[in-house]
């Protein structure tokens, strides 16, 4: 299965990829990036919804040059694993339990046999919600996790209720493979730079933007109707009183401060219930830490060091 390569964005070296089938049938590409020569040790790079791996290359470098192997996936959906609908540009599962299987089989097929331990976590937005899940459920796949402005709640709540409301009542009545209200499959990285809720750095919001428009297969537009209350069921779990604290998953929670997307004040109050976490807020940081200017990486770099073993003190 190819990645998709530009001169602004090439593929990192020492990488091997290839398809997964899930025990429900649906076909999710991955990629692992061997280990510098004497290192070991492996991060498992989690996306964000519409994400894909080809944005992360710069991470994927990032973390490599700590001496890291590296494994990643497309989830369901987005990238170009199967897309579950006949329109591609919808962002669809019914349940957060389908991202479930997708993670495990992909610990299971991939990481657990190929890749070097000790294992570690770094994800983004959706994909902190669905590593959050599995260690509420009891996986221990990695001895610690670092999440990145991870989906706990939406930002802006008062519009919170009637979103919810909407998503279920149409969800219902079986408009749940449609469009959000308001959706369409307008590309979410092609609007201009200064309208973006996602990074401060117009260098790399260019960057991600070419490689779709490289391969504009890698697009996705809105959620559907069924994406979305899946979503709200899964952030109404983690607003369960207690659900934190039964996380028993050493995990930090790098939040932005100039979040639009996702509620970062939910965020802090998640994070100070954990069992075994720390939190720390960017100030100034959009939605998308990862992408963001190098002084906002550079603290996102700092804290990760400090937390996971084995990683040079810069």
């Amino acid at each position: 299965m190819k990645l998709v390569s530009i001169p602004a964005n090439p593929v990192p070296e020492d990488v091997v990829t290839g398809m997964l089938k899930t025990p429900d049938g649906r076909a999710l590409r991955f990629a692992r990036f061997a280990p510098p020569r004497g290192r070991r040790g492996t991060v498992c790079l989690f996306q964000g919804r519409t994400e894909f791996i080809e944005k992360y290359y710069e991470t994927v470098r990032d973390l490599r040059g700590r001496g890291f192997a590296v494994a990643t996936l497309d989830w369901r959906g987005q990238g170009l694993s199967n897309r579950v609908l006949s329109d591609p540009r919808r962002g669809h599962v019914t349940n957060f339990a389908e991202f479930d299987i997708d993670l495990e089989t992909f610990m299971r097929e991939v990481v657990l046999p190929d890749c070097p331990p000790p294992l570690f976590a770094l994800a983004h937005s959706m994909g902190g919600a669905i590593l959050i899940r599995s260690a509420y459920q009891g996986h221990r796949w990695f001895d610690r996790v670092v999440l990145s402005a991870p989906m706990i709640a939406l930002a802006g709540i008062r519009l919170v209720g009637p979103k919810k409301f909407g998503a279920r009542l149409l969800r219902l009545v079986g408009l749940g493979a449609s469009y959000i209200a308001g959706g369409d499959g307008t590309v979410e990285q092609s609007q201009p730079f200064l309208a973006n809720p996602l990074t401060s750095d117009p260098v790399r919001y260019a960057r991600n933007q070419a490689v779709i428009e490289a391969e504009p297969a890698l697009g996705l537009g809105s959620p559907t109707v069924a994406w979305a209350n899946a979503a709200f069921n899964a952030m109404d779990g983690f607003a369960e009183p207690g659900y934190s604290a039964q996380i028993r998953q050493p995990m930090l929670i790098i939040a932005a401060g100039a979040d639009t997307i996702v509620s970062t004040p939910a965020t802090e109050e998640f994070a100070i219930r954990l069992r075994a976490g720390s939190h720390l807020v960017l100030p100034g940081a959009k939605h998308e830490v990862l992408m963001e200017r190098d002084r906002l990486r550079g603290q996102f770099w700092a804290a990760f060091d400090a937390f996971v073993p084995g990683t040079p003190m810069y």
